[in-house]
C-alpha cells in the first residue's frame, strides 16, 4: 500500500515592465510532481526514485542529492529534525516550463521542493513560513511569491534585525550544500533555518479579459548573466520614471475594460530592459514596433523576468502579435515559439 499526492506549481513572469524585483505574475504552465510514499517503508533503506518528463528532461539530475527540488525538500525536512526521505519514495516530475527563458523554472522547482518537504514531513507549515524557506534558496521574492500564492503579486523583503539578517545572509552553499558522491544520512545535517517573516506580499487585482502572449526565443539566458549587465547605481530620473509607472500599472491591470494607452506607457522600463538588449537580439525592435496602434488588442509588452522571453499582455489579436514578433526576431537569426497563457492561482497539493 502507498499514499499518493500531487504538487502543482505554475510558471511565473517577474518584473512586468517597471516592477524590477518587485512584481510577479503566475501563468498557466506547470511543474507537476506525482509523489508516492509506501505506507510500510521497505527495509533496508531504498533511496528516492525520481523520473522526469517534459521541458528539461535531458538536463535535470535524477539523484535526490543533486536535483534542486529534492534538495530543497531535504533542507525543509532537516530544519525540522527529519534526517532523510521516506524509504521507497517515488517522484515523477512533469514539467511544462522551459528552462532559462525567464518564465520562473527555478522558482517553480524551489516552491515544489518546499511543498514536497512540508508534505513528506507532515509539517503543516503556514504559507508565510513556506515562503521563508523558499527565500532562503531563491533570494529574490518576485518569482517564488507569485508561484506560491498565484495571480499578480507585489512583494518585498523585510529589513531584519541583526540575528535574522545574519541568517538570511548565509551563503546558498550552506543552505543547499553540494552533496559528495559518498554522502551518508549524517552528511549535511543541521542546516541554517530561515528567520521568520522574511518576505511580505500583496495580491493585486487582475482583469479577466487580459491574457499573456509568451514569445519564447529558442535560446537560454541565465539569470546570473542577465544580472551581470545591470549597473550598480541608477539616476534619480530613471528611478522616478519606473516608480511612476509601477504605481499606475498595479491598478490599471485590474480595470475593466483595460486601457491600452495607459498600460502600454506604464509597462515601460529604464532599470533592466535597456541594459539587457545586447543579450537578446531583436528585443528593442519587438518592444517598440509592436504597439496598441499597430496591433489592436495589445495592452503592453515587456521582457519576462531576465529574458529572453517577451511577454505581451493583450485582450485579443494574439496570433498577429506573436507572428509579427516572429518576423522581427527572424531578421536577427532568432527563431521563436509562442503560447497564449492565462493568469492562474498559486501552487496546490492534492
Amino acid at each position: 500500500m502507498t499514499s499518493s499526492f500531487r504538487i502543482r506549481v505554475p510558471a511565473t513572469s517577474a518584473n512586468i515592465g517597471p516592477g524590477f524585483d518587485v512584481v510577479g505574475l503566475s501563468l498557466s504552465l506547470y511543474l507537476t510532481l506525482a509523489v508516492s510514499v509506501p505506507q510500510v517503508p521497505p527495509s533496508p533503506y531504498v533511496p528516492p526514485l525520481i523520473t522526469y518528463s517534459g521541458e528539461g528532461a535531458d538536463e535535470v539530475p535524477l539523484d535526490a542529492y543533486k536535483n534542486l527540488t529534492t534538495r530543497v525538500a531535504l533542507y525543509v525536512l532537516r530544519c525540522h529534525n527529519i534526517r532523510a526521505f521516506p524509504s521507497g519514495l517515488k517522484i515523477h516530475a512533469d514539467n511544462e516550463i522551459p528552462f532559462g527563458r525567464g518564465l520562473g523554472s527555478s522558482g517553480a522547482a524551489v516552491i515544489a521542493g518546499v511543498l514536497l518537504g512540508n508534505q513528506l514531513g507532515g509539517l503543516k507549515l503556514p504559507r508565510e513560513r513556506l515562503l521563508d524557506f523558499a527565500l532562503m534558496v531563491e533570494r529574490h521574492p518576485d518569482n517564488v511569491t507569485a508561484a506560491l500564492v498565484g495571480g499578480f503579486v507585489g512583494s518585498y523583503l523585510r529589513e531584519l534585525d541583526e540575528a535574522a539578517t545574519e541568517a538570511a545572509s548565509v551563503p546558498l552553499s550552506e543552505v543547499l550544500p553540494e552533496y559528495p558522491p559518498d554522502a551518508s544520512e549524517d552528511w549535511g545535517l543541521n542546516p541554517p533555518a530561515p528567520p521568520g517573516g522574511i518576505g511580505h506580499f500583496v495580491r493585486f487585482g487582475w482583469s479577466e479579459t487580459i491574457k499573456a502572449v509568451a514569445i519564447v526565443p529558442r535560446f537560454e539566458l541565465s539569470t546570473a548573466k542577465a544580472r551581470e549587465v545591470l549597473p550598480a547605481s541608477y539616476s534619480r530620473k530613471d528611478l522616478v520614471f519606473n516608480l511612476q509607472r509601477l504605481a499606475v500599472l498595479t491598478t490599471a491591470l485590474a480595470q475593466s475594460p483595460p486601457d491600452p494607452d495607459l498600460i502600454y506607457e506604464a509597462m515601460k522600463d529604464r532599470v533592466h530592459q535597456p541594459y539587457r538588449k545586447a543579450l537578446i537580439p531583436g528585443l528593442p525592435e519587438v518592444t517598440s514596433m509592436i504597439t496598441p496602434s499597430s496591433h489592436p488588442g495589445l495592452l503592453g509588452i515587456c521582457l519576462s523576468g531576465a529574458g529572453p522571453t517577451i511577454l505581451a499582455l493583450a485582450t485579443h489579436g494574439f496570433e498577429a502579435i506573436a507572428e509579427d514578433a516572429r518576423a522581427i526576431f527572424k531578421k536577427t537569426g532568432v527563431e521563436i515559439d509562442w503560447k497564449v497563457l492565462t493568469v492562474v492561482g498559486g501552487s496546490s497539493v492534492e
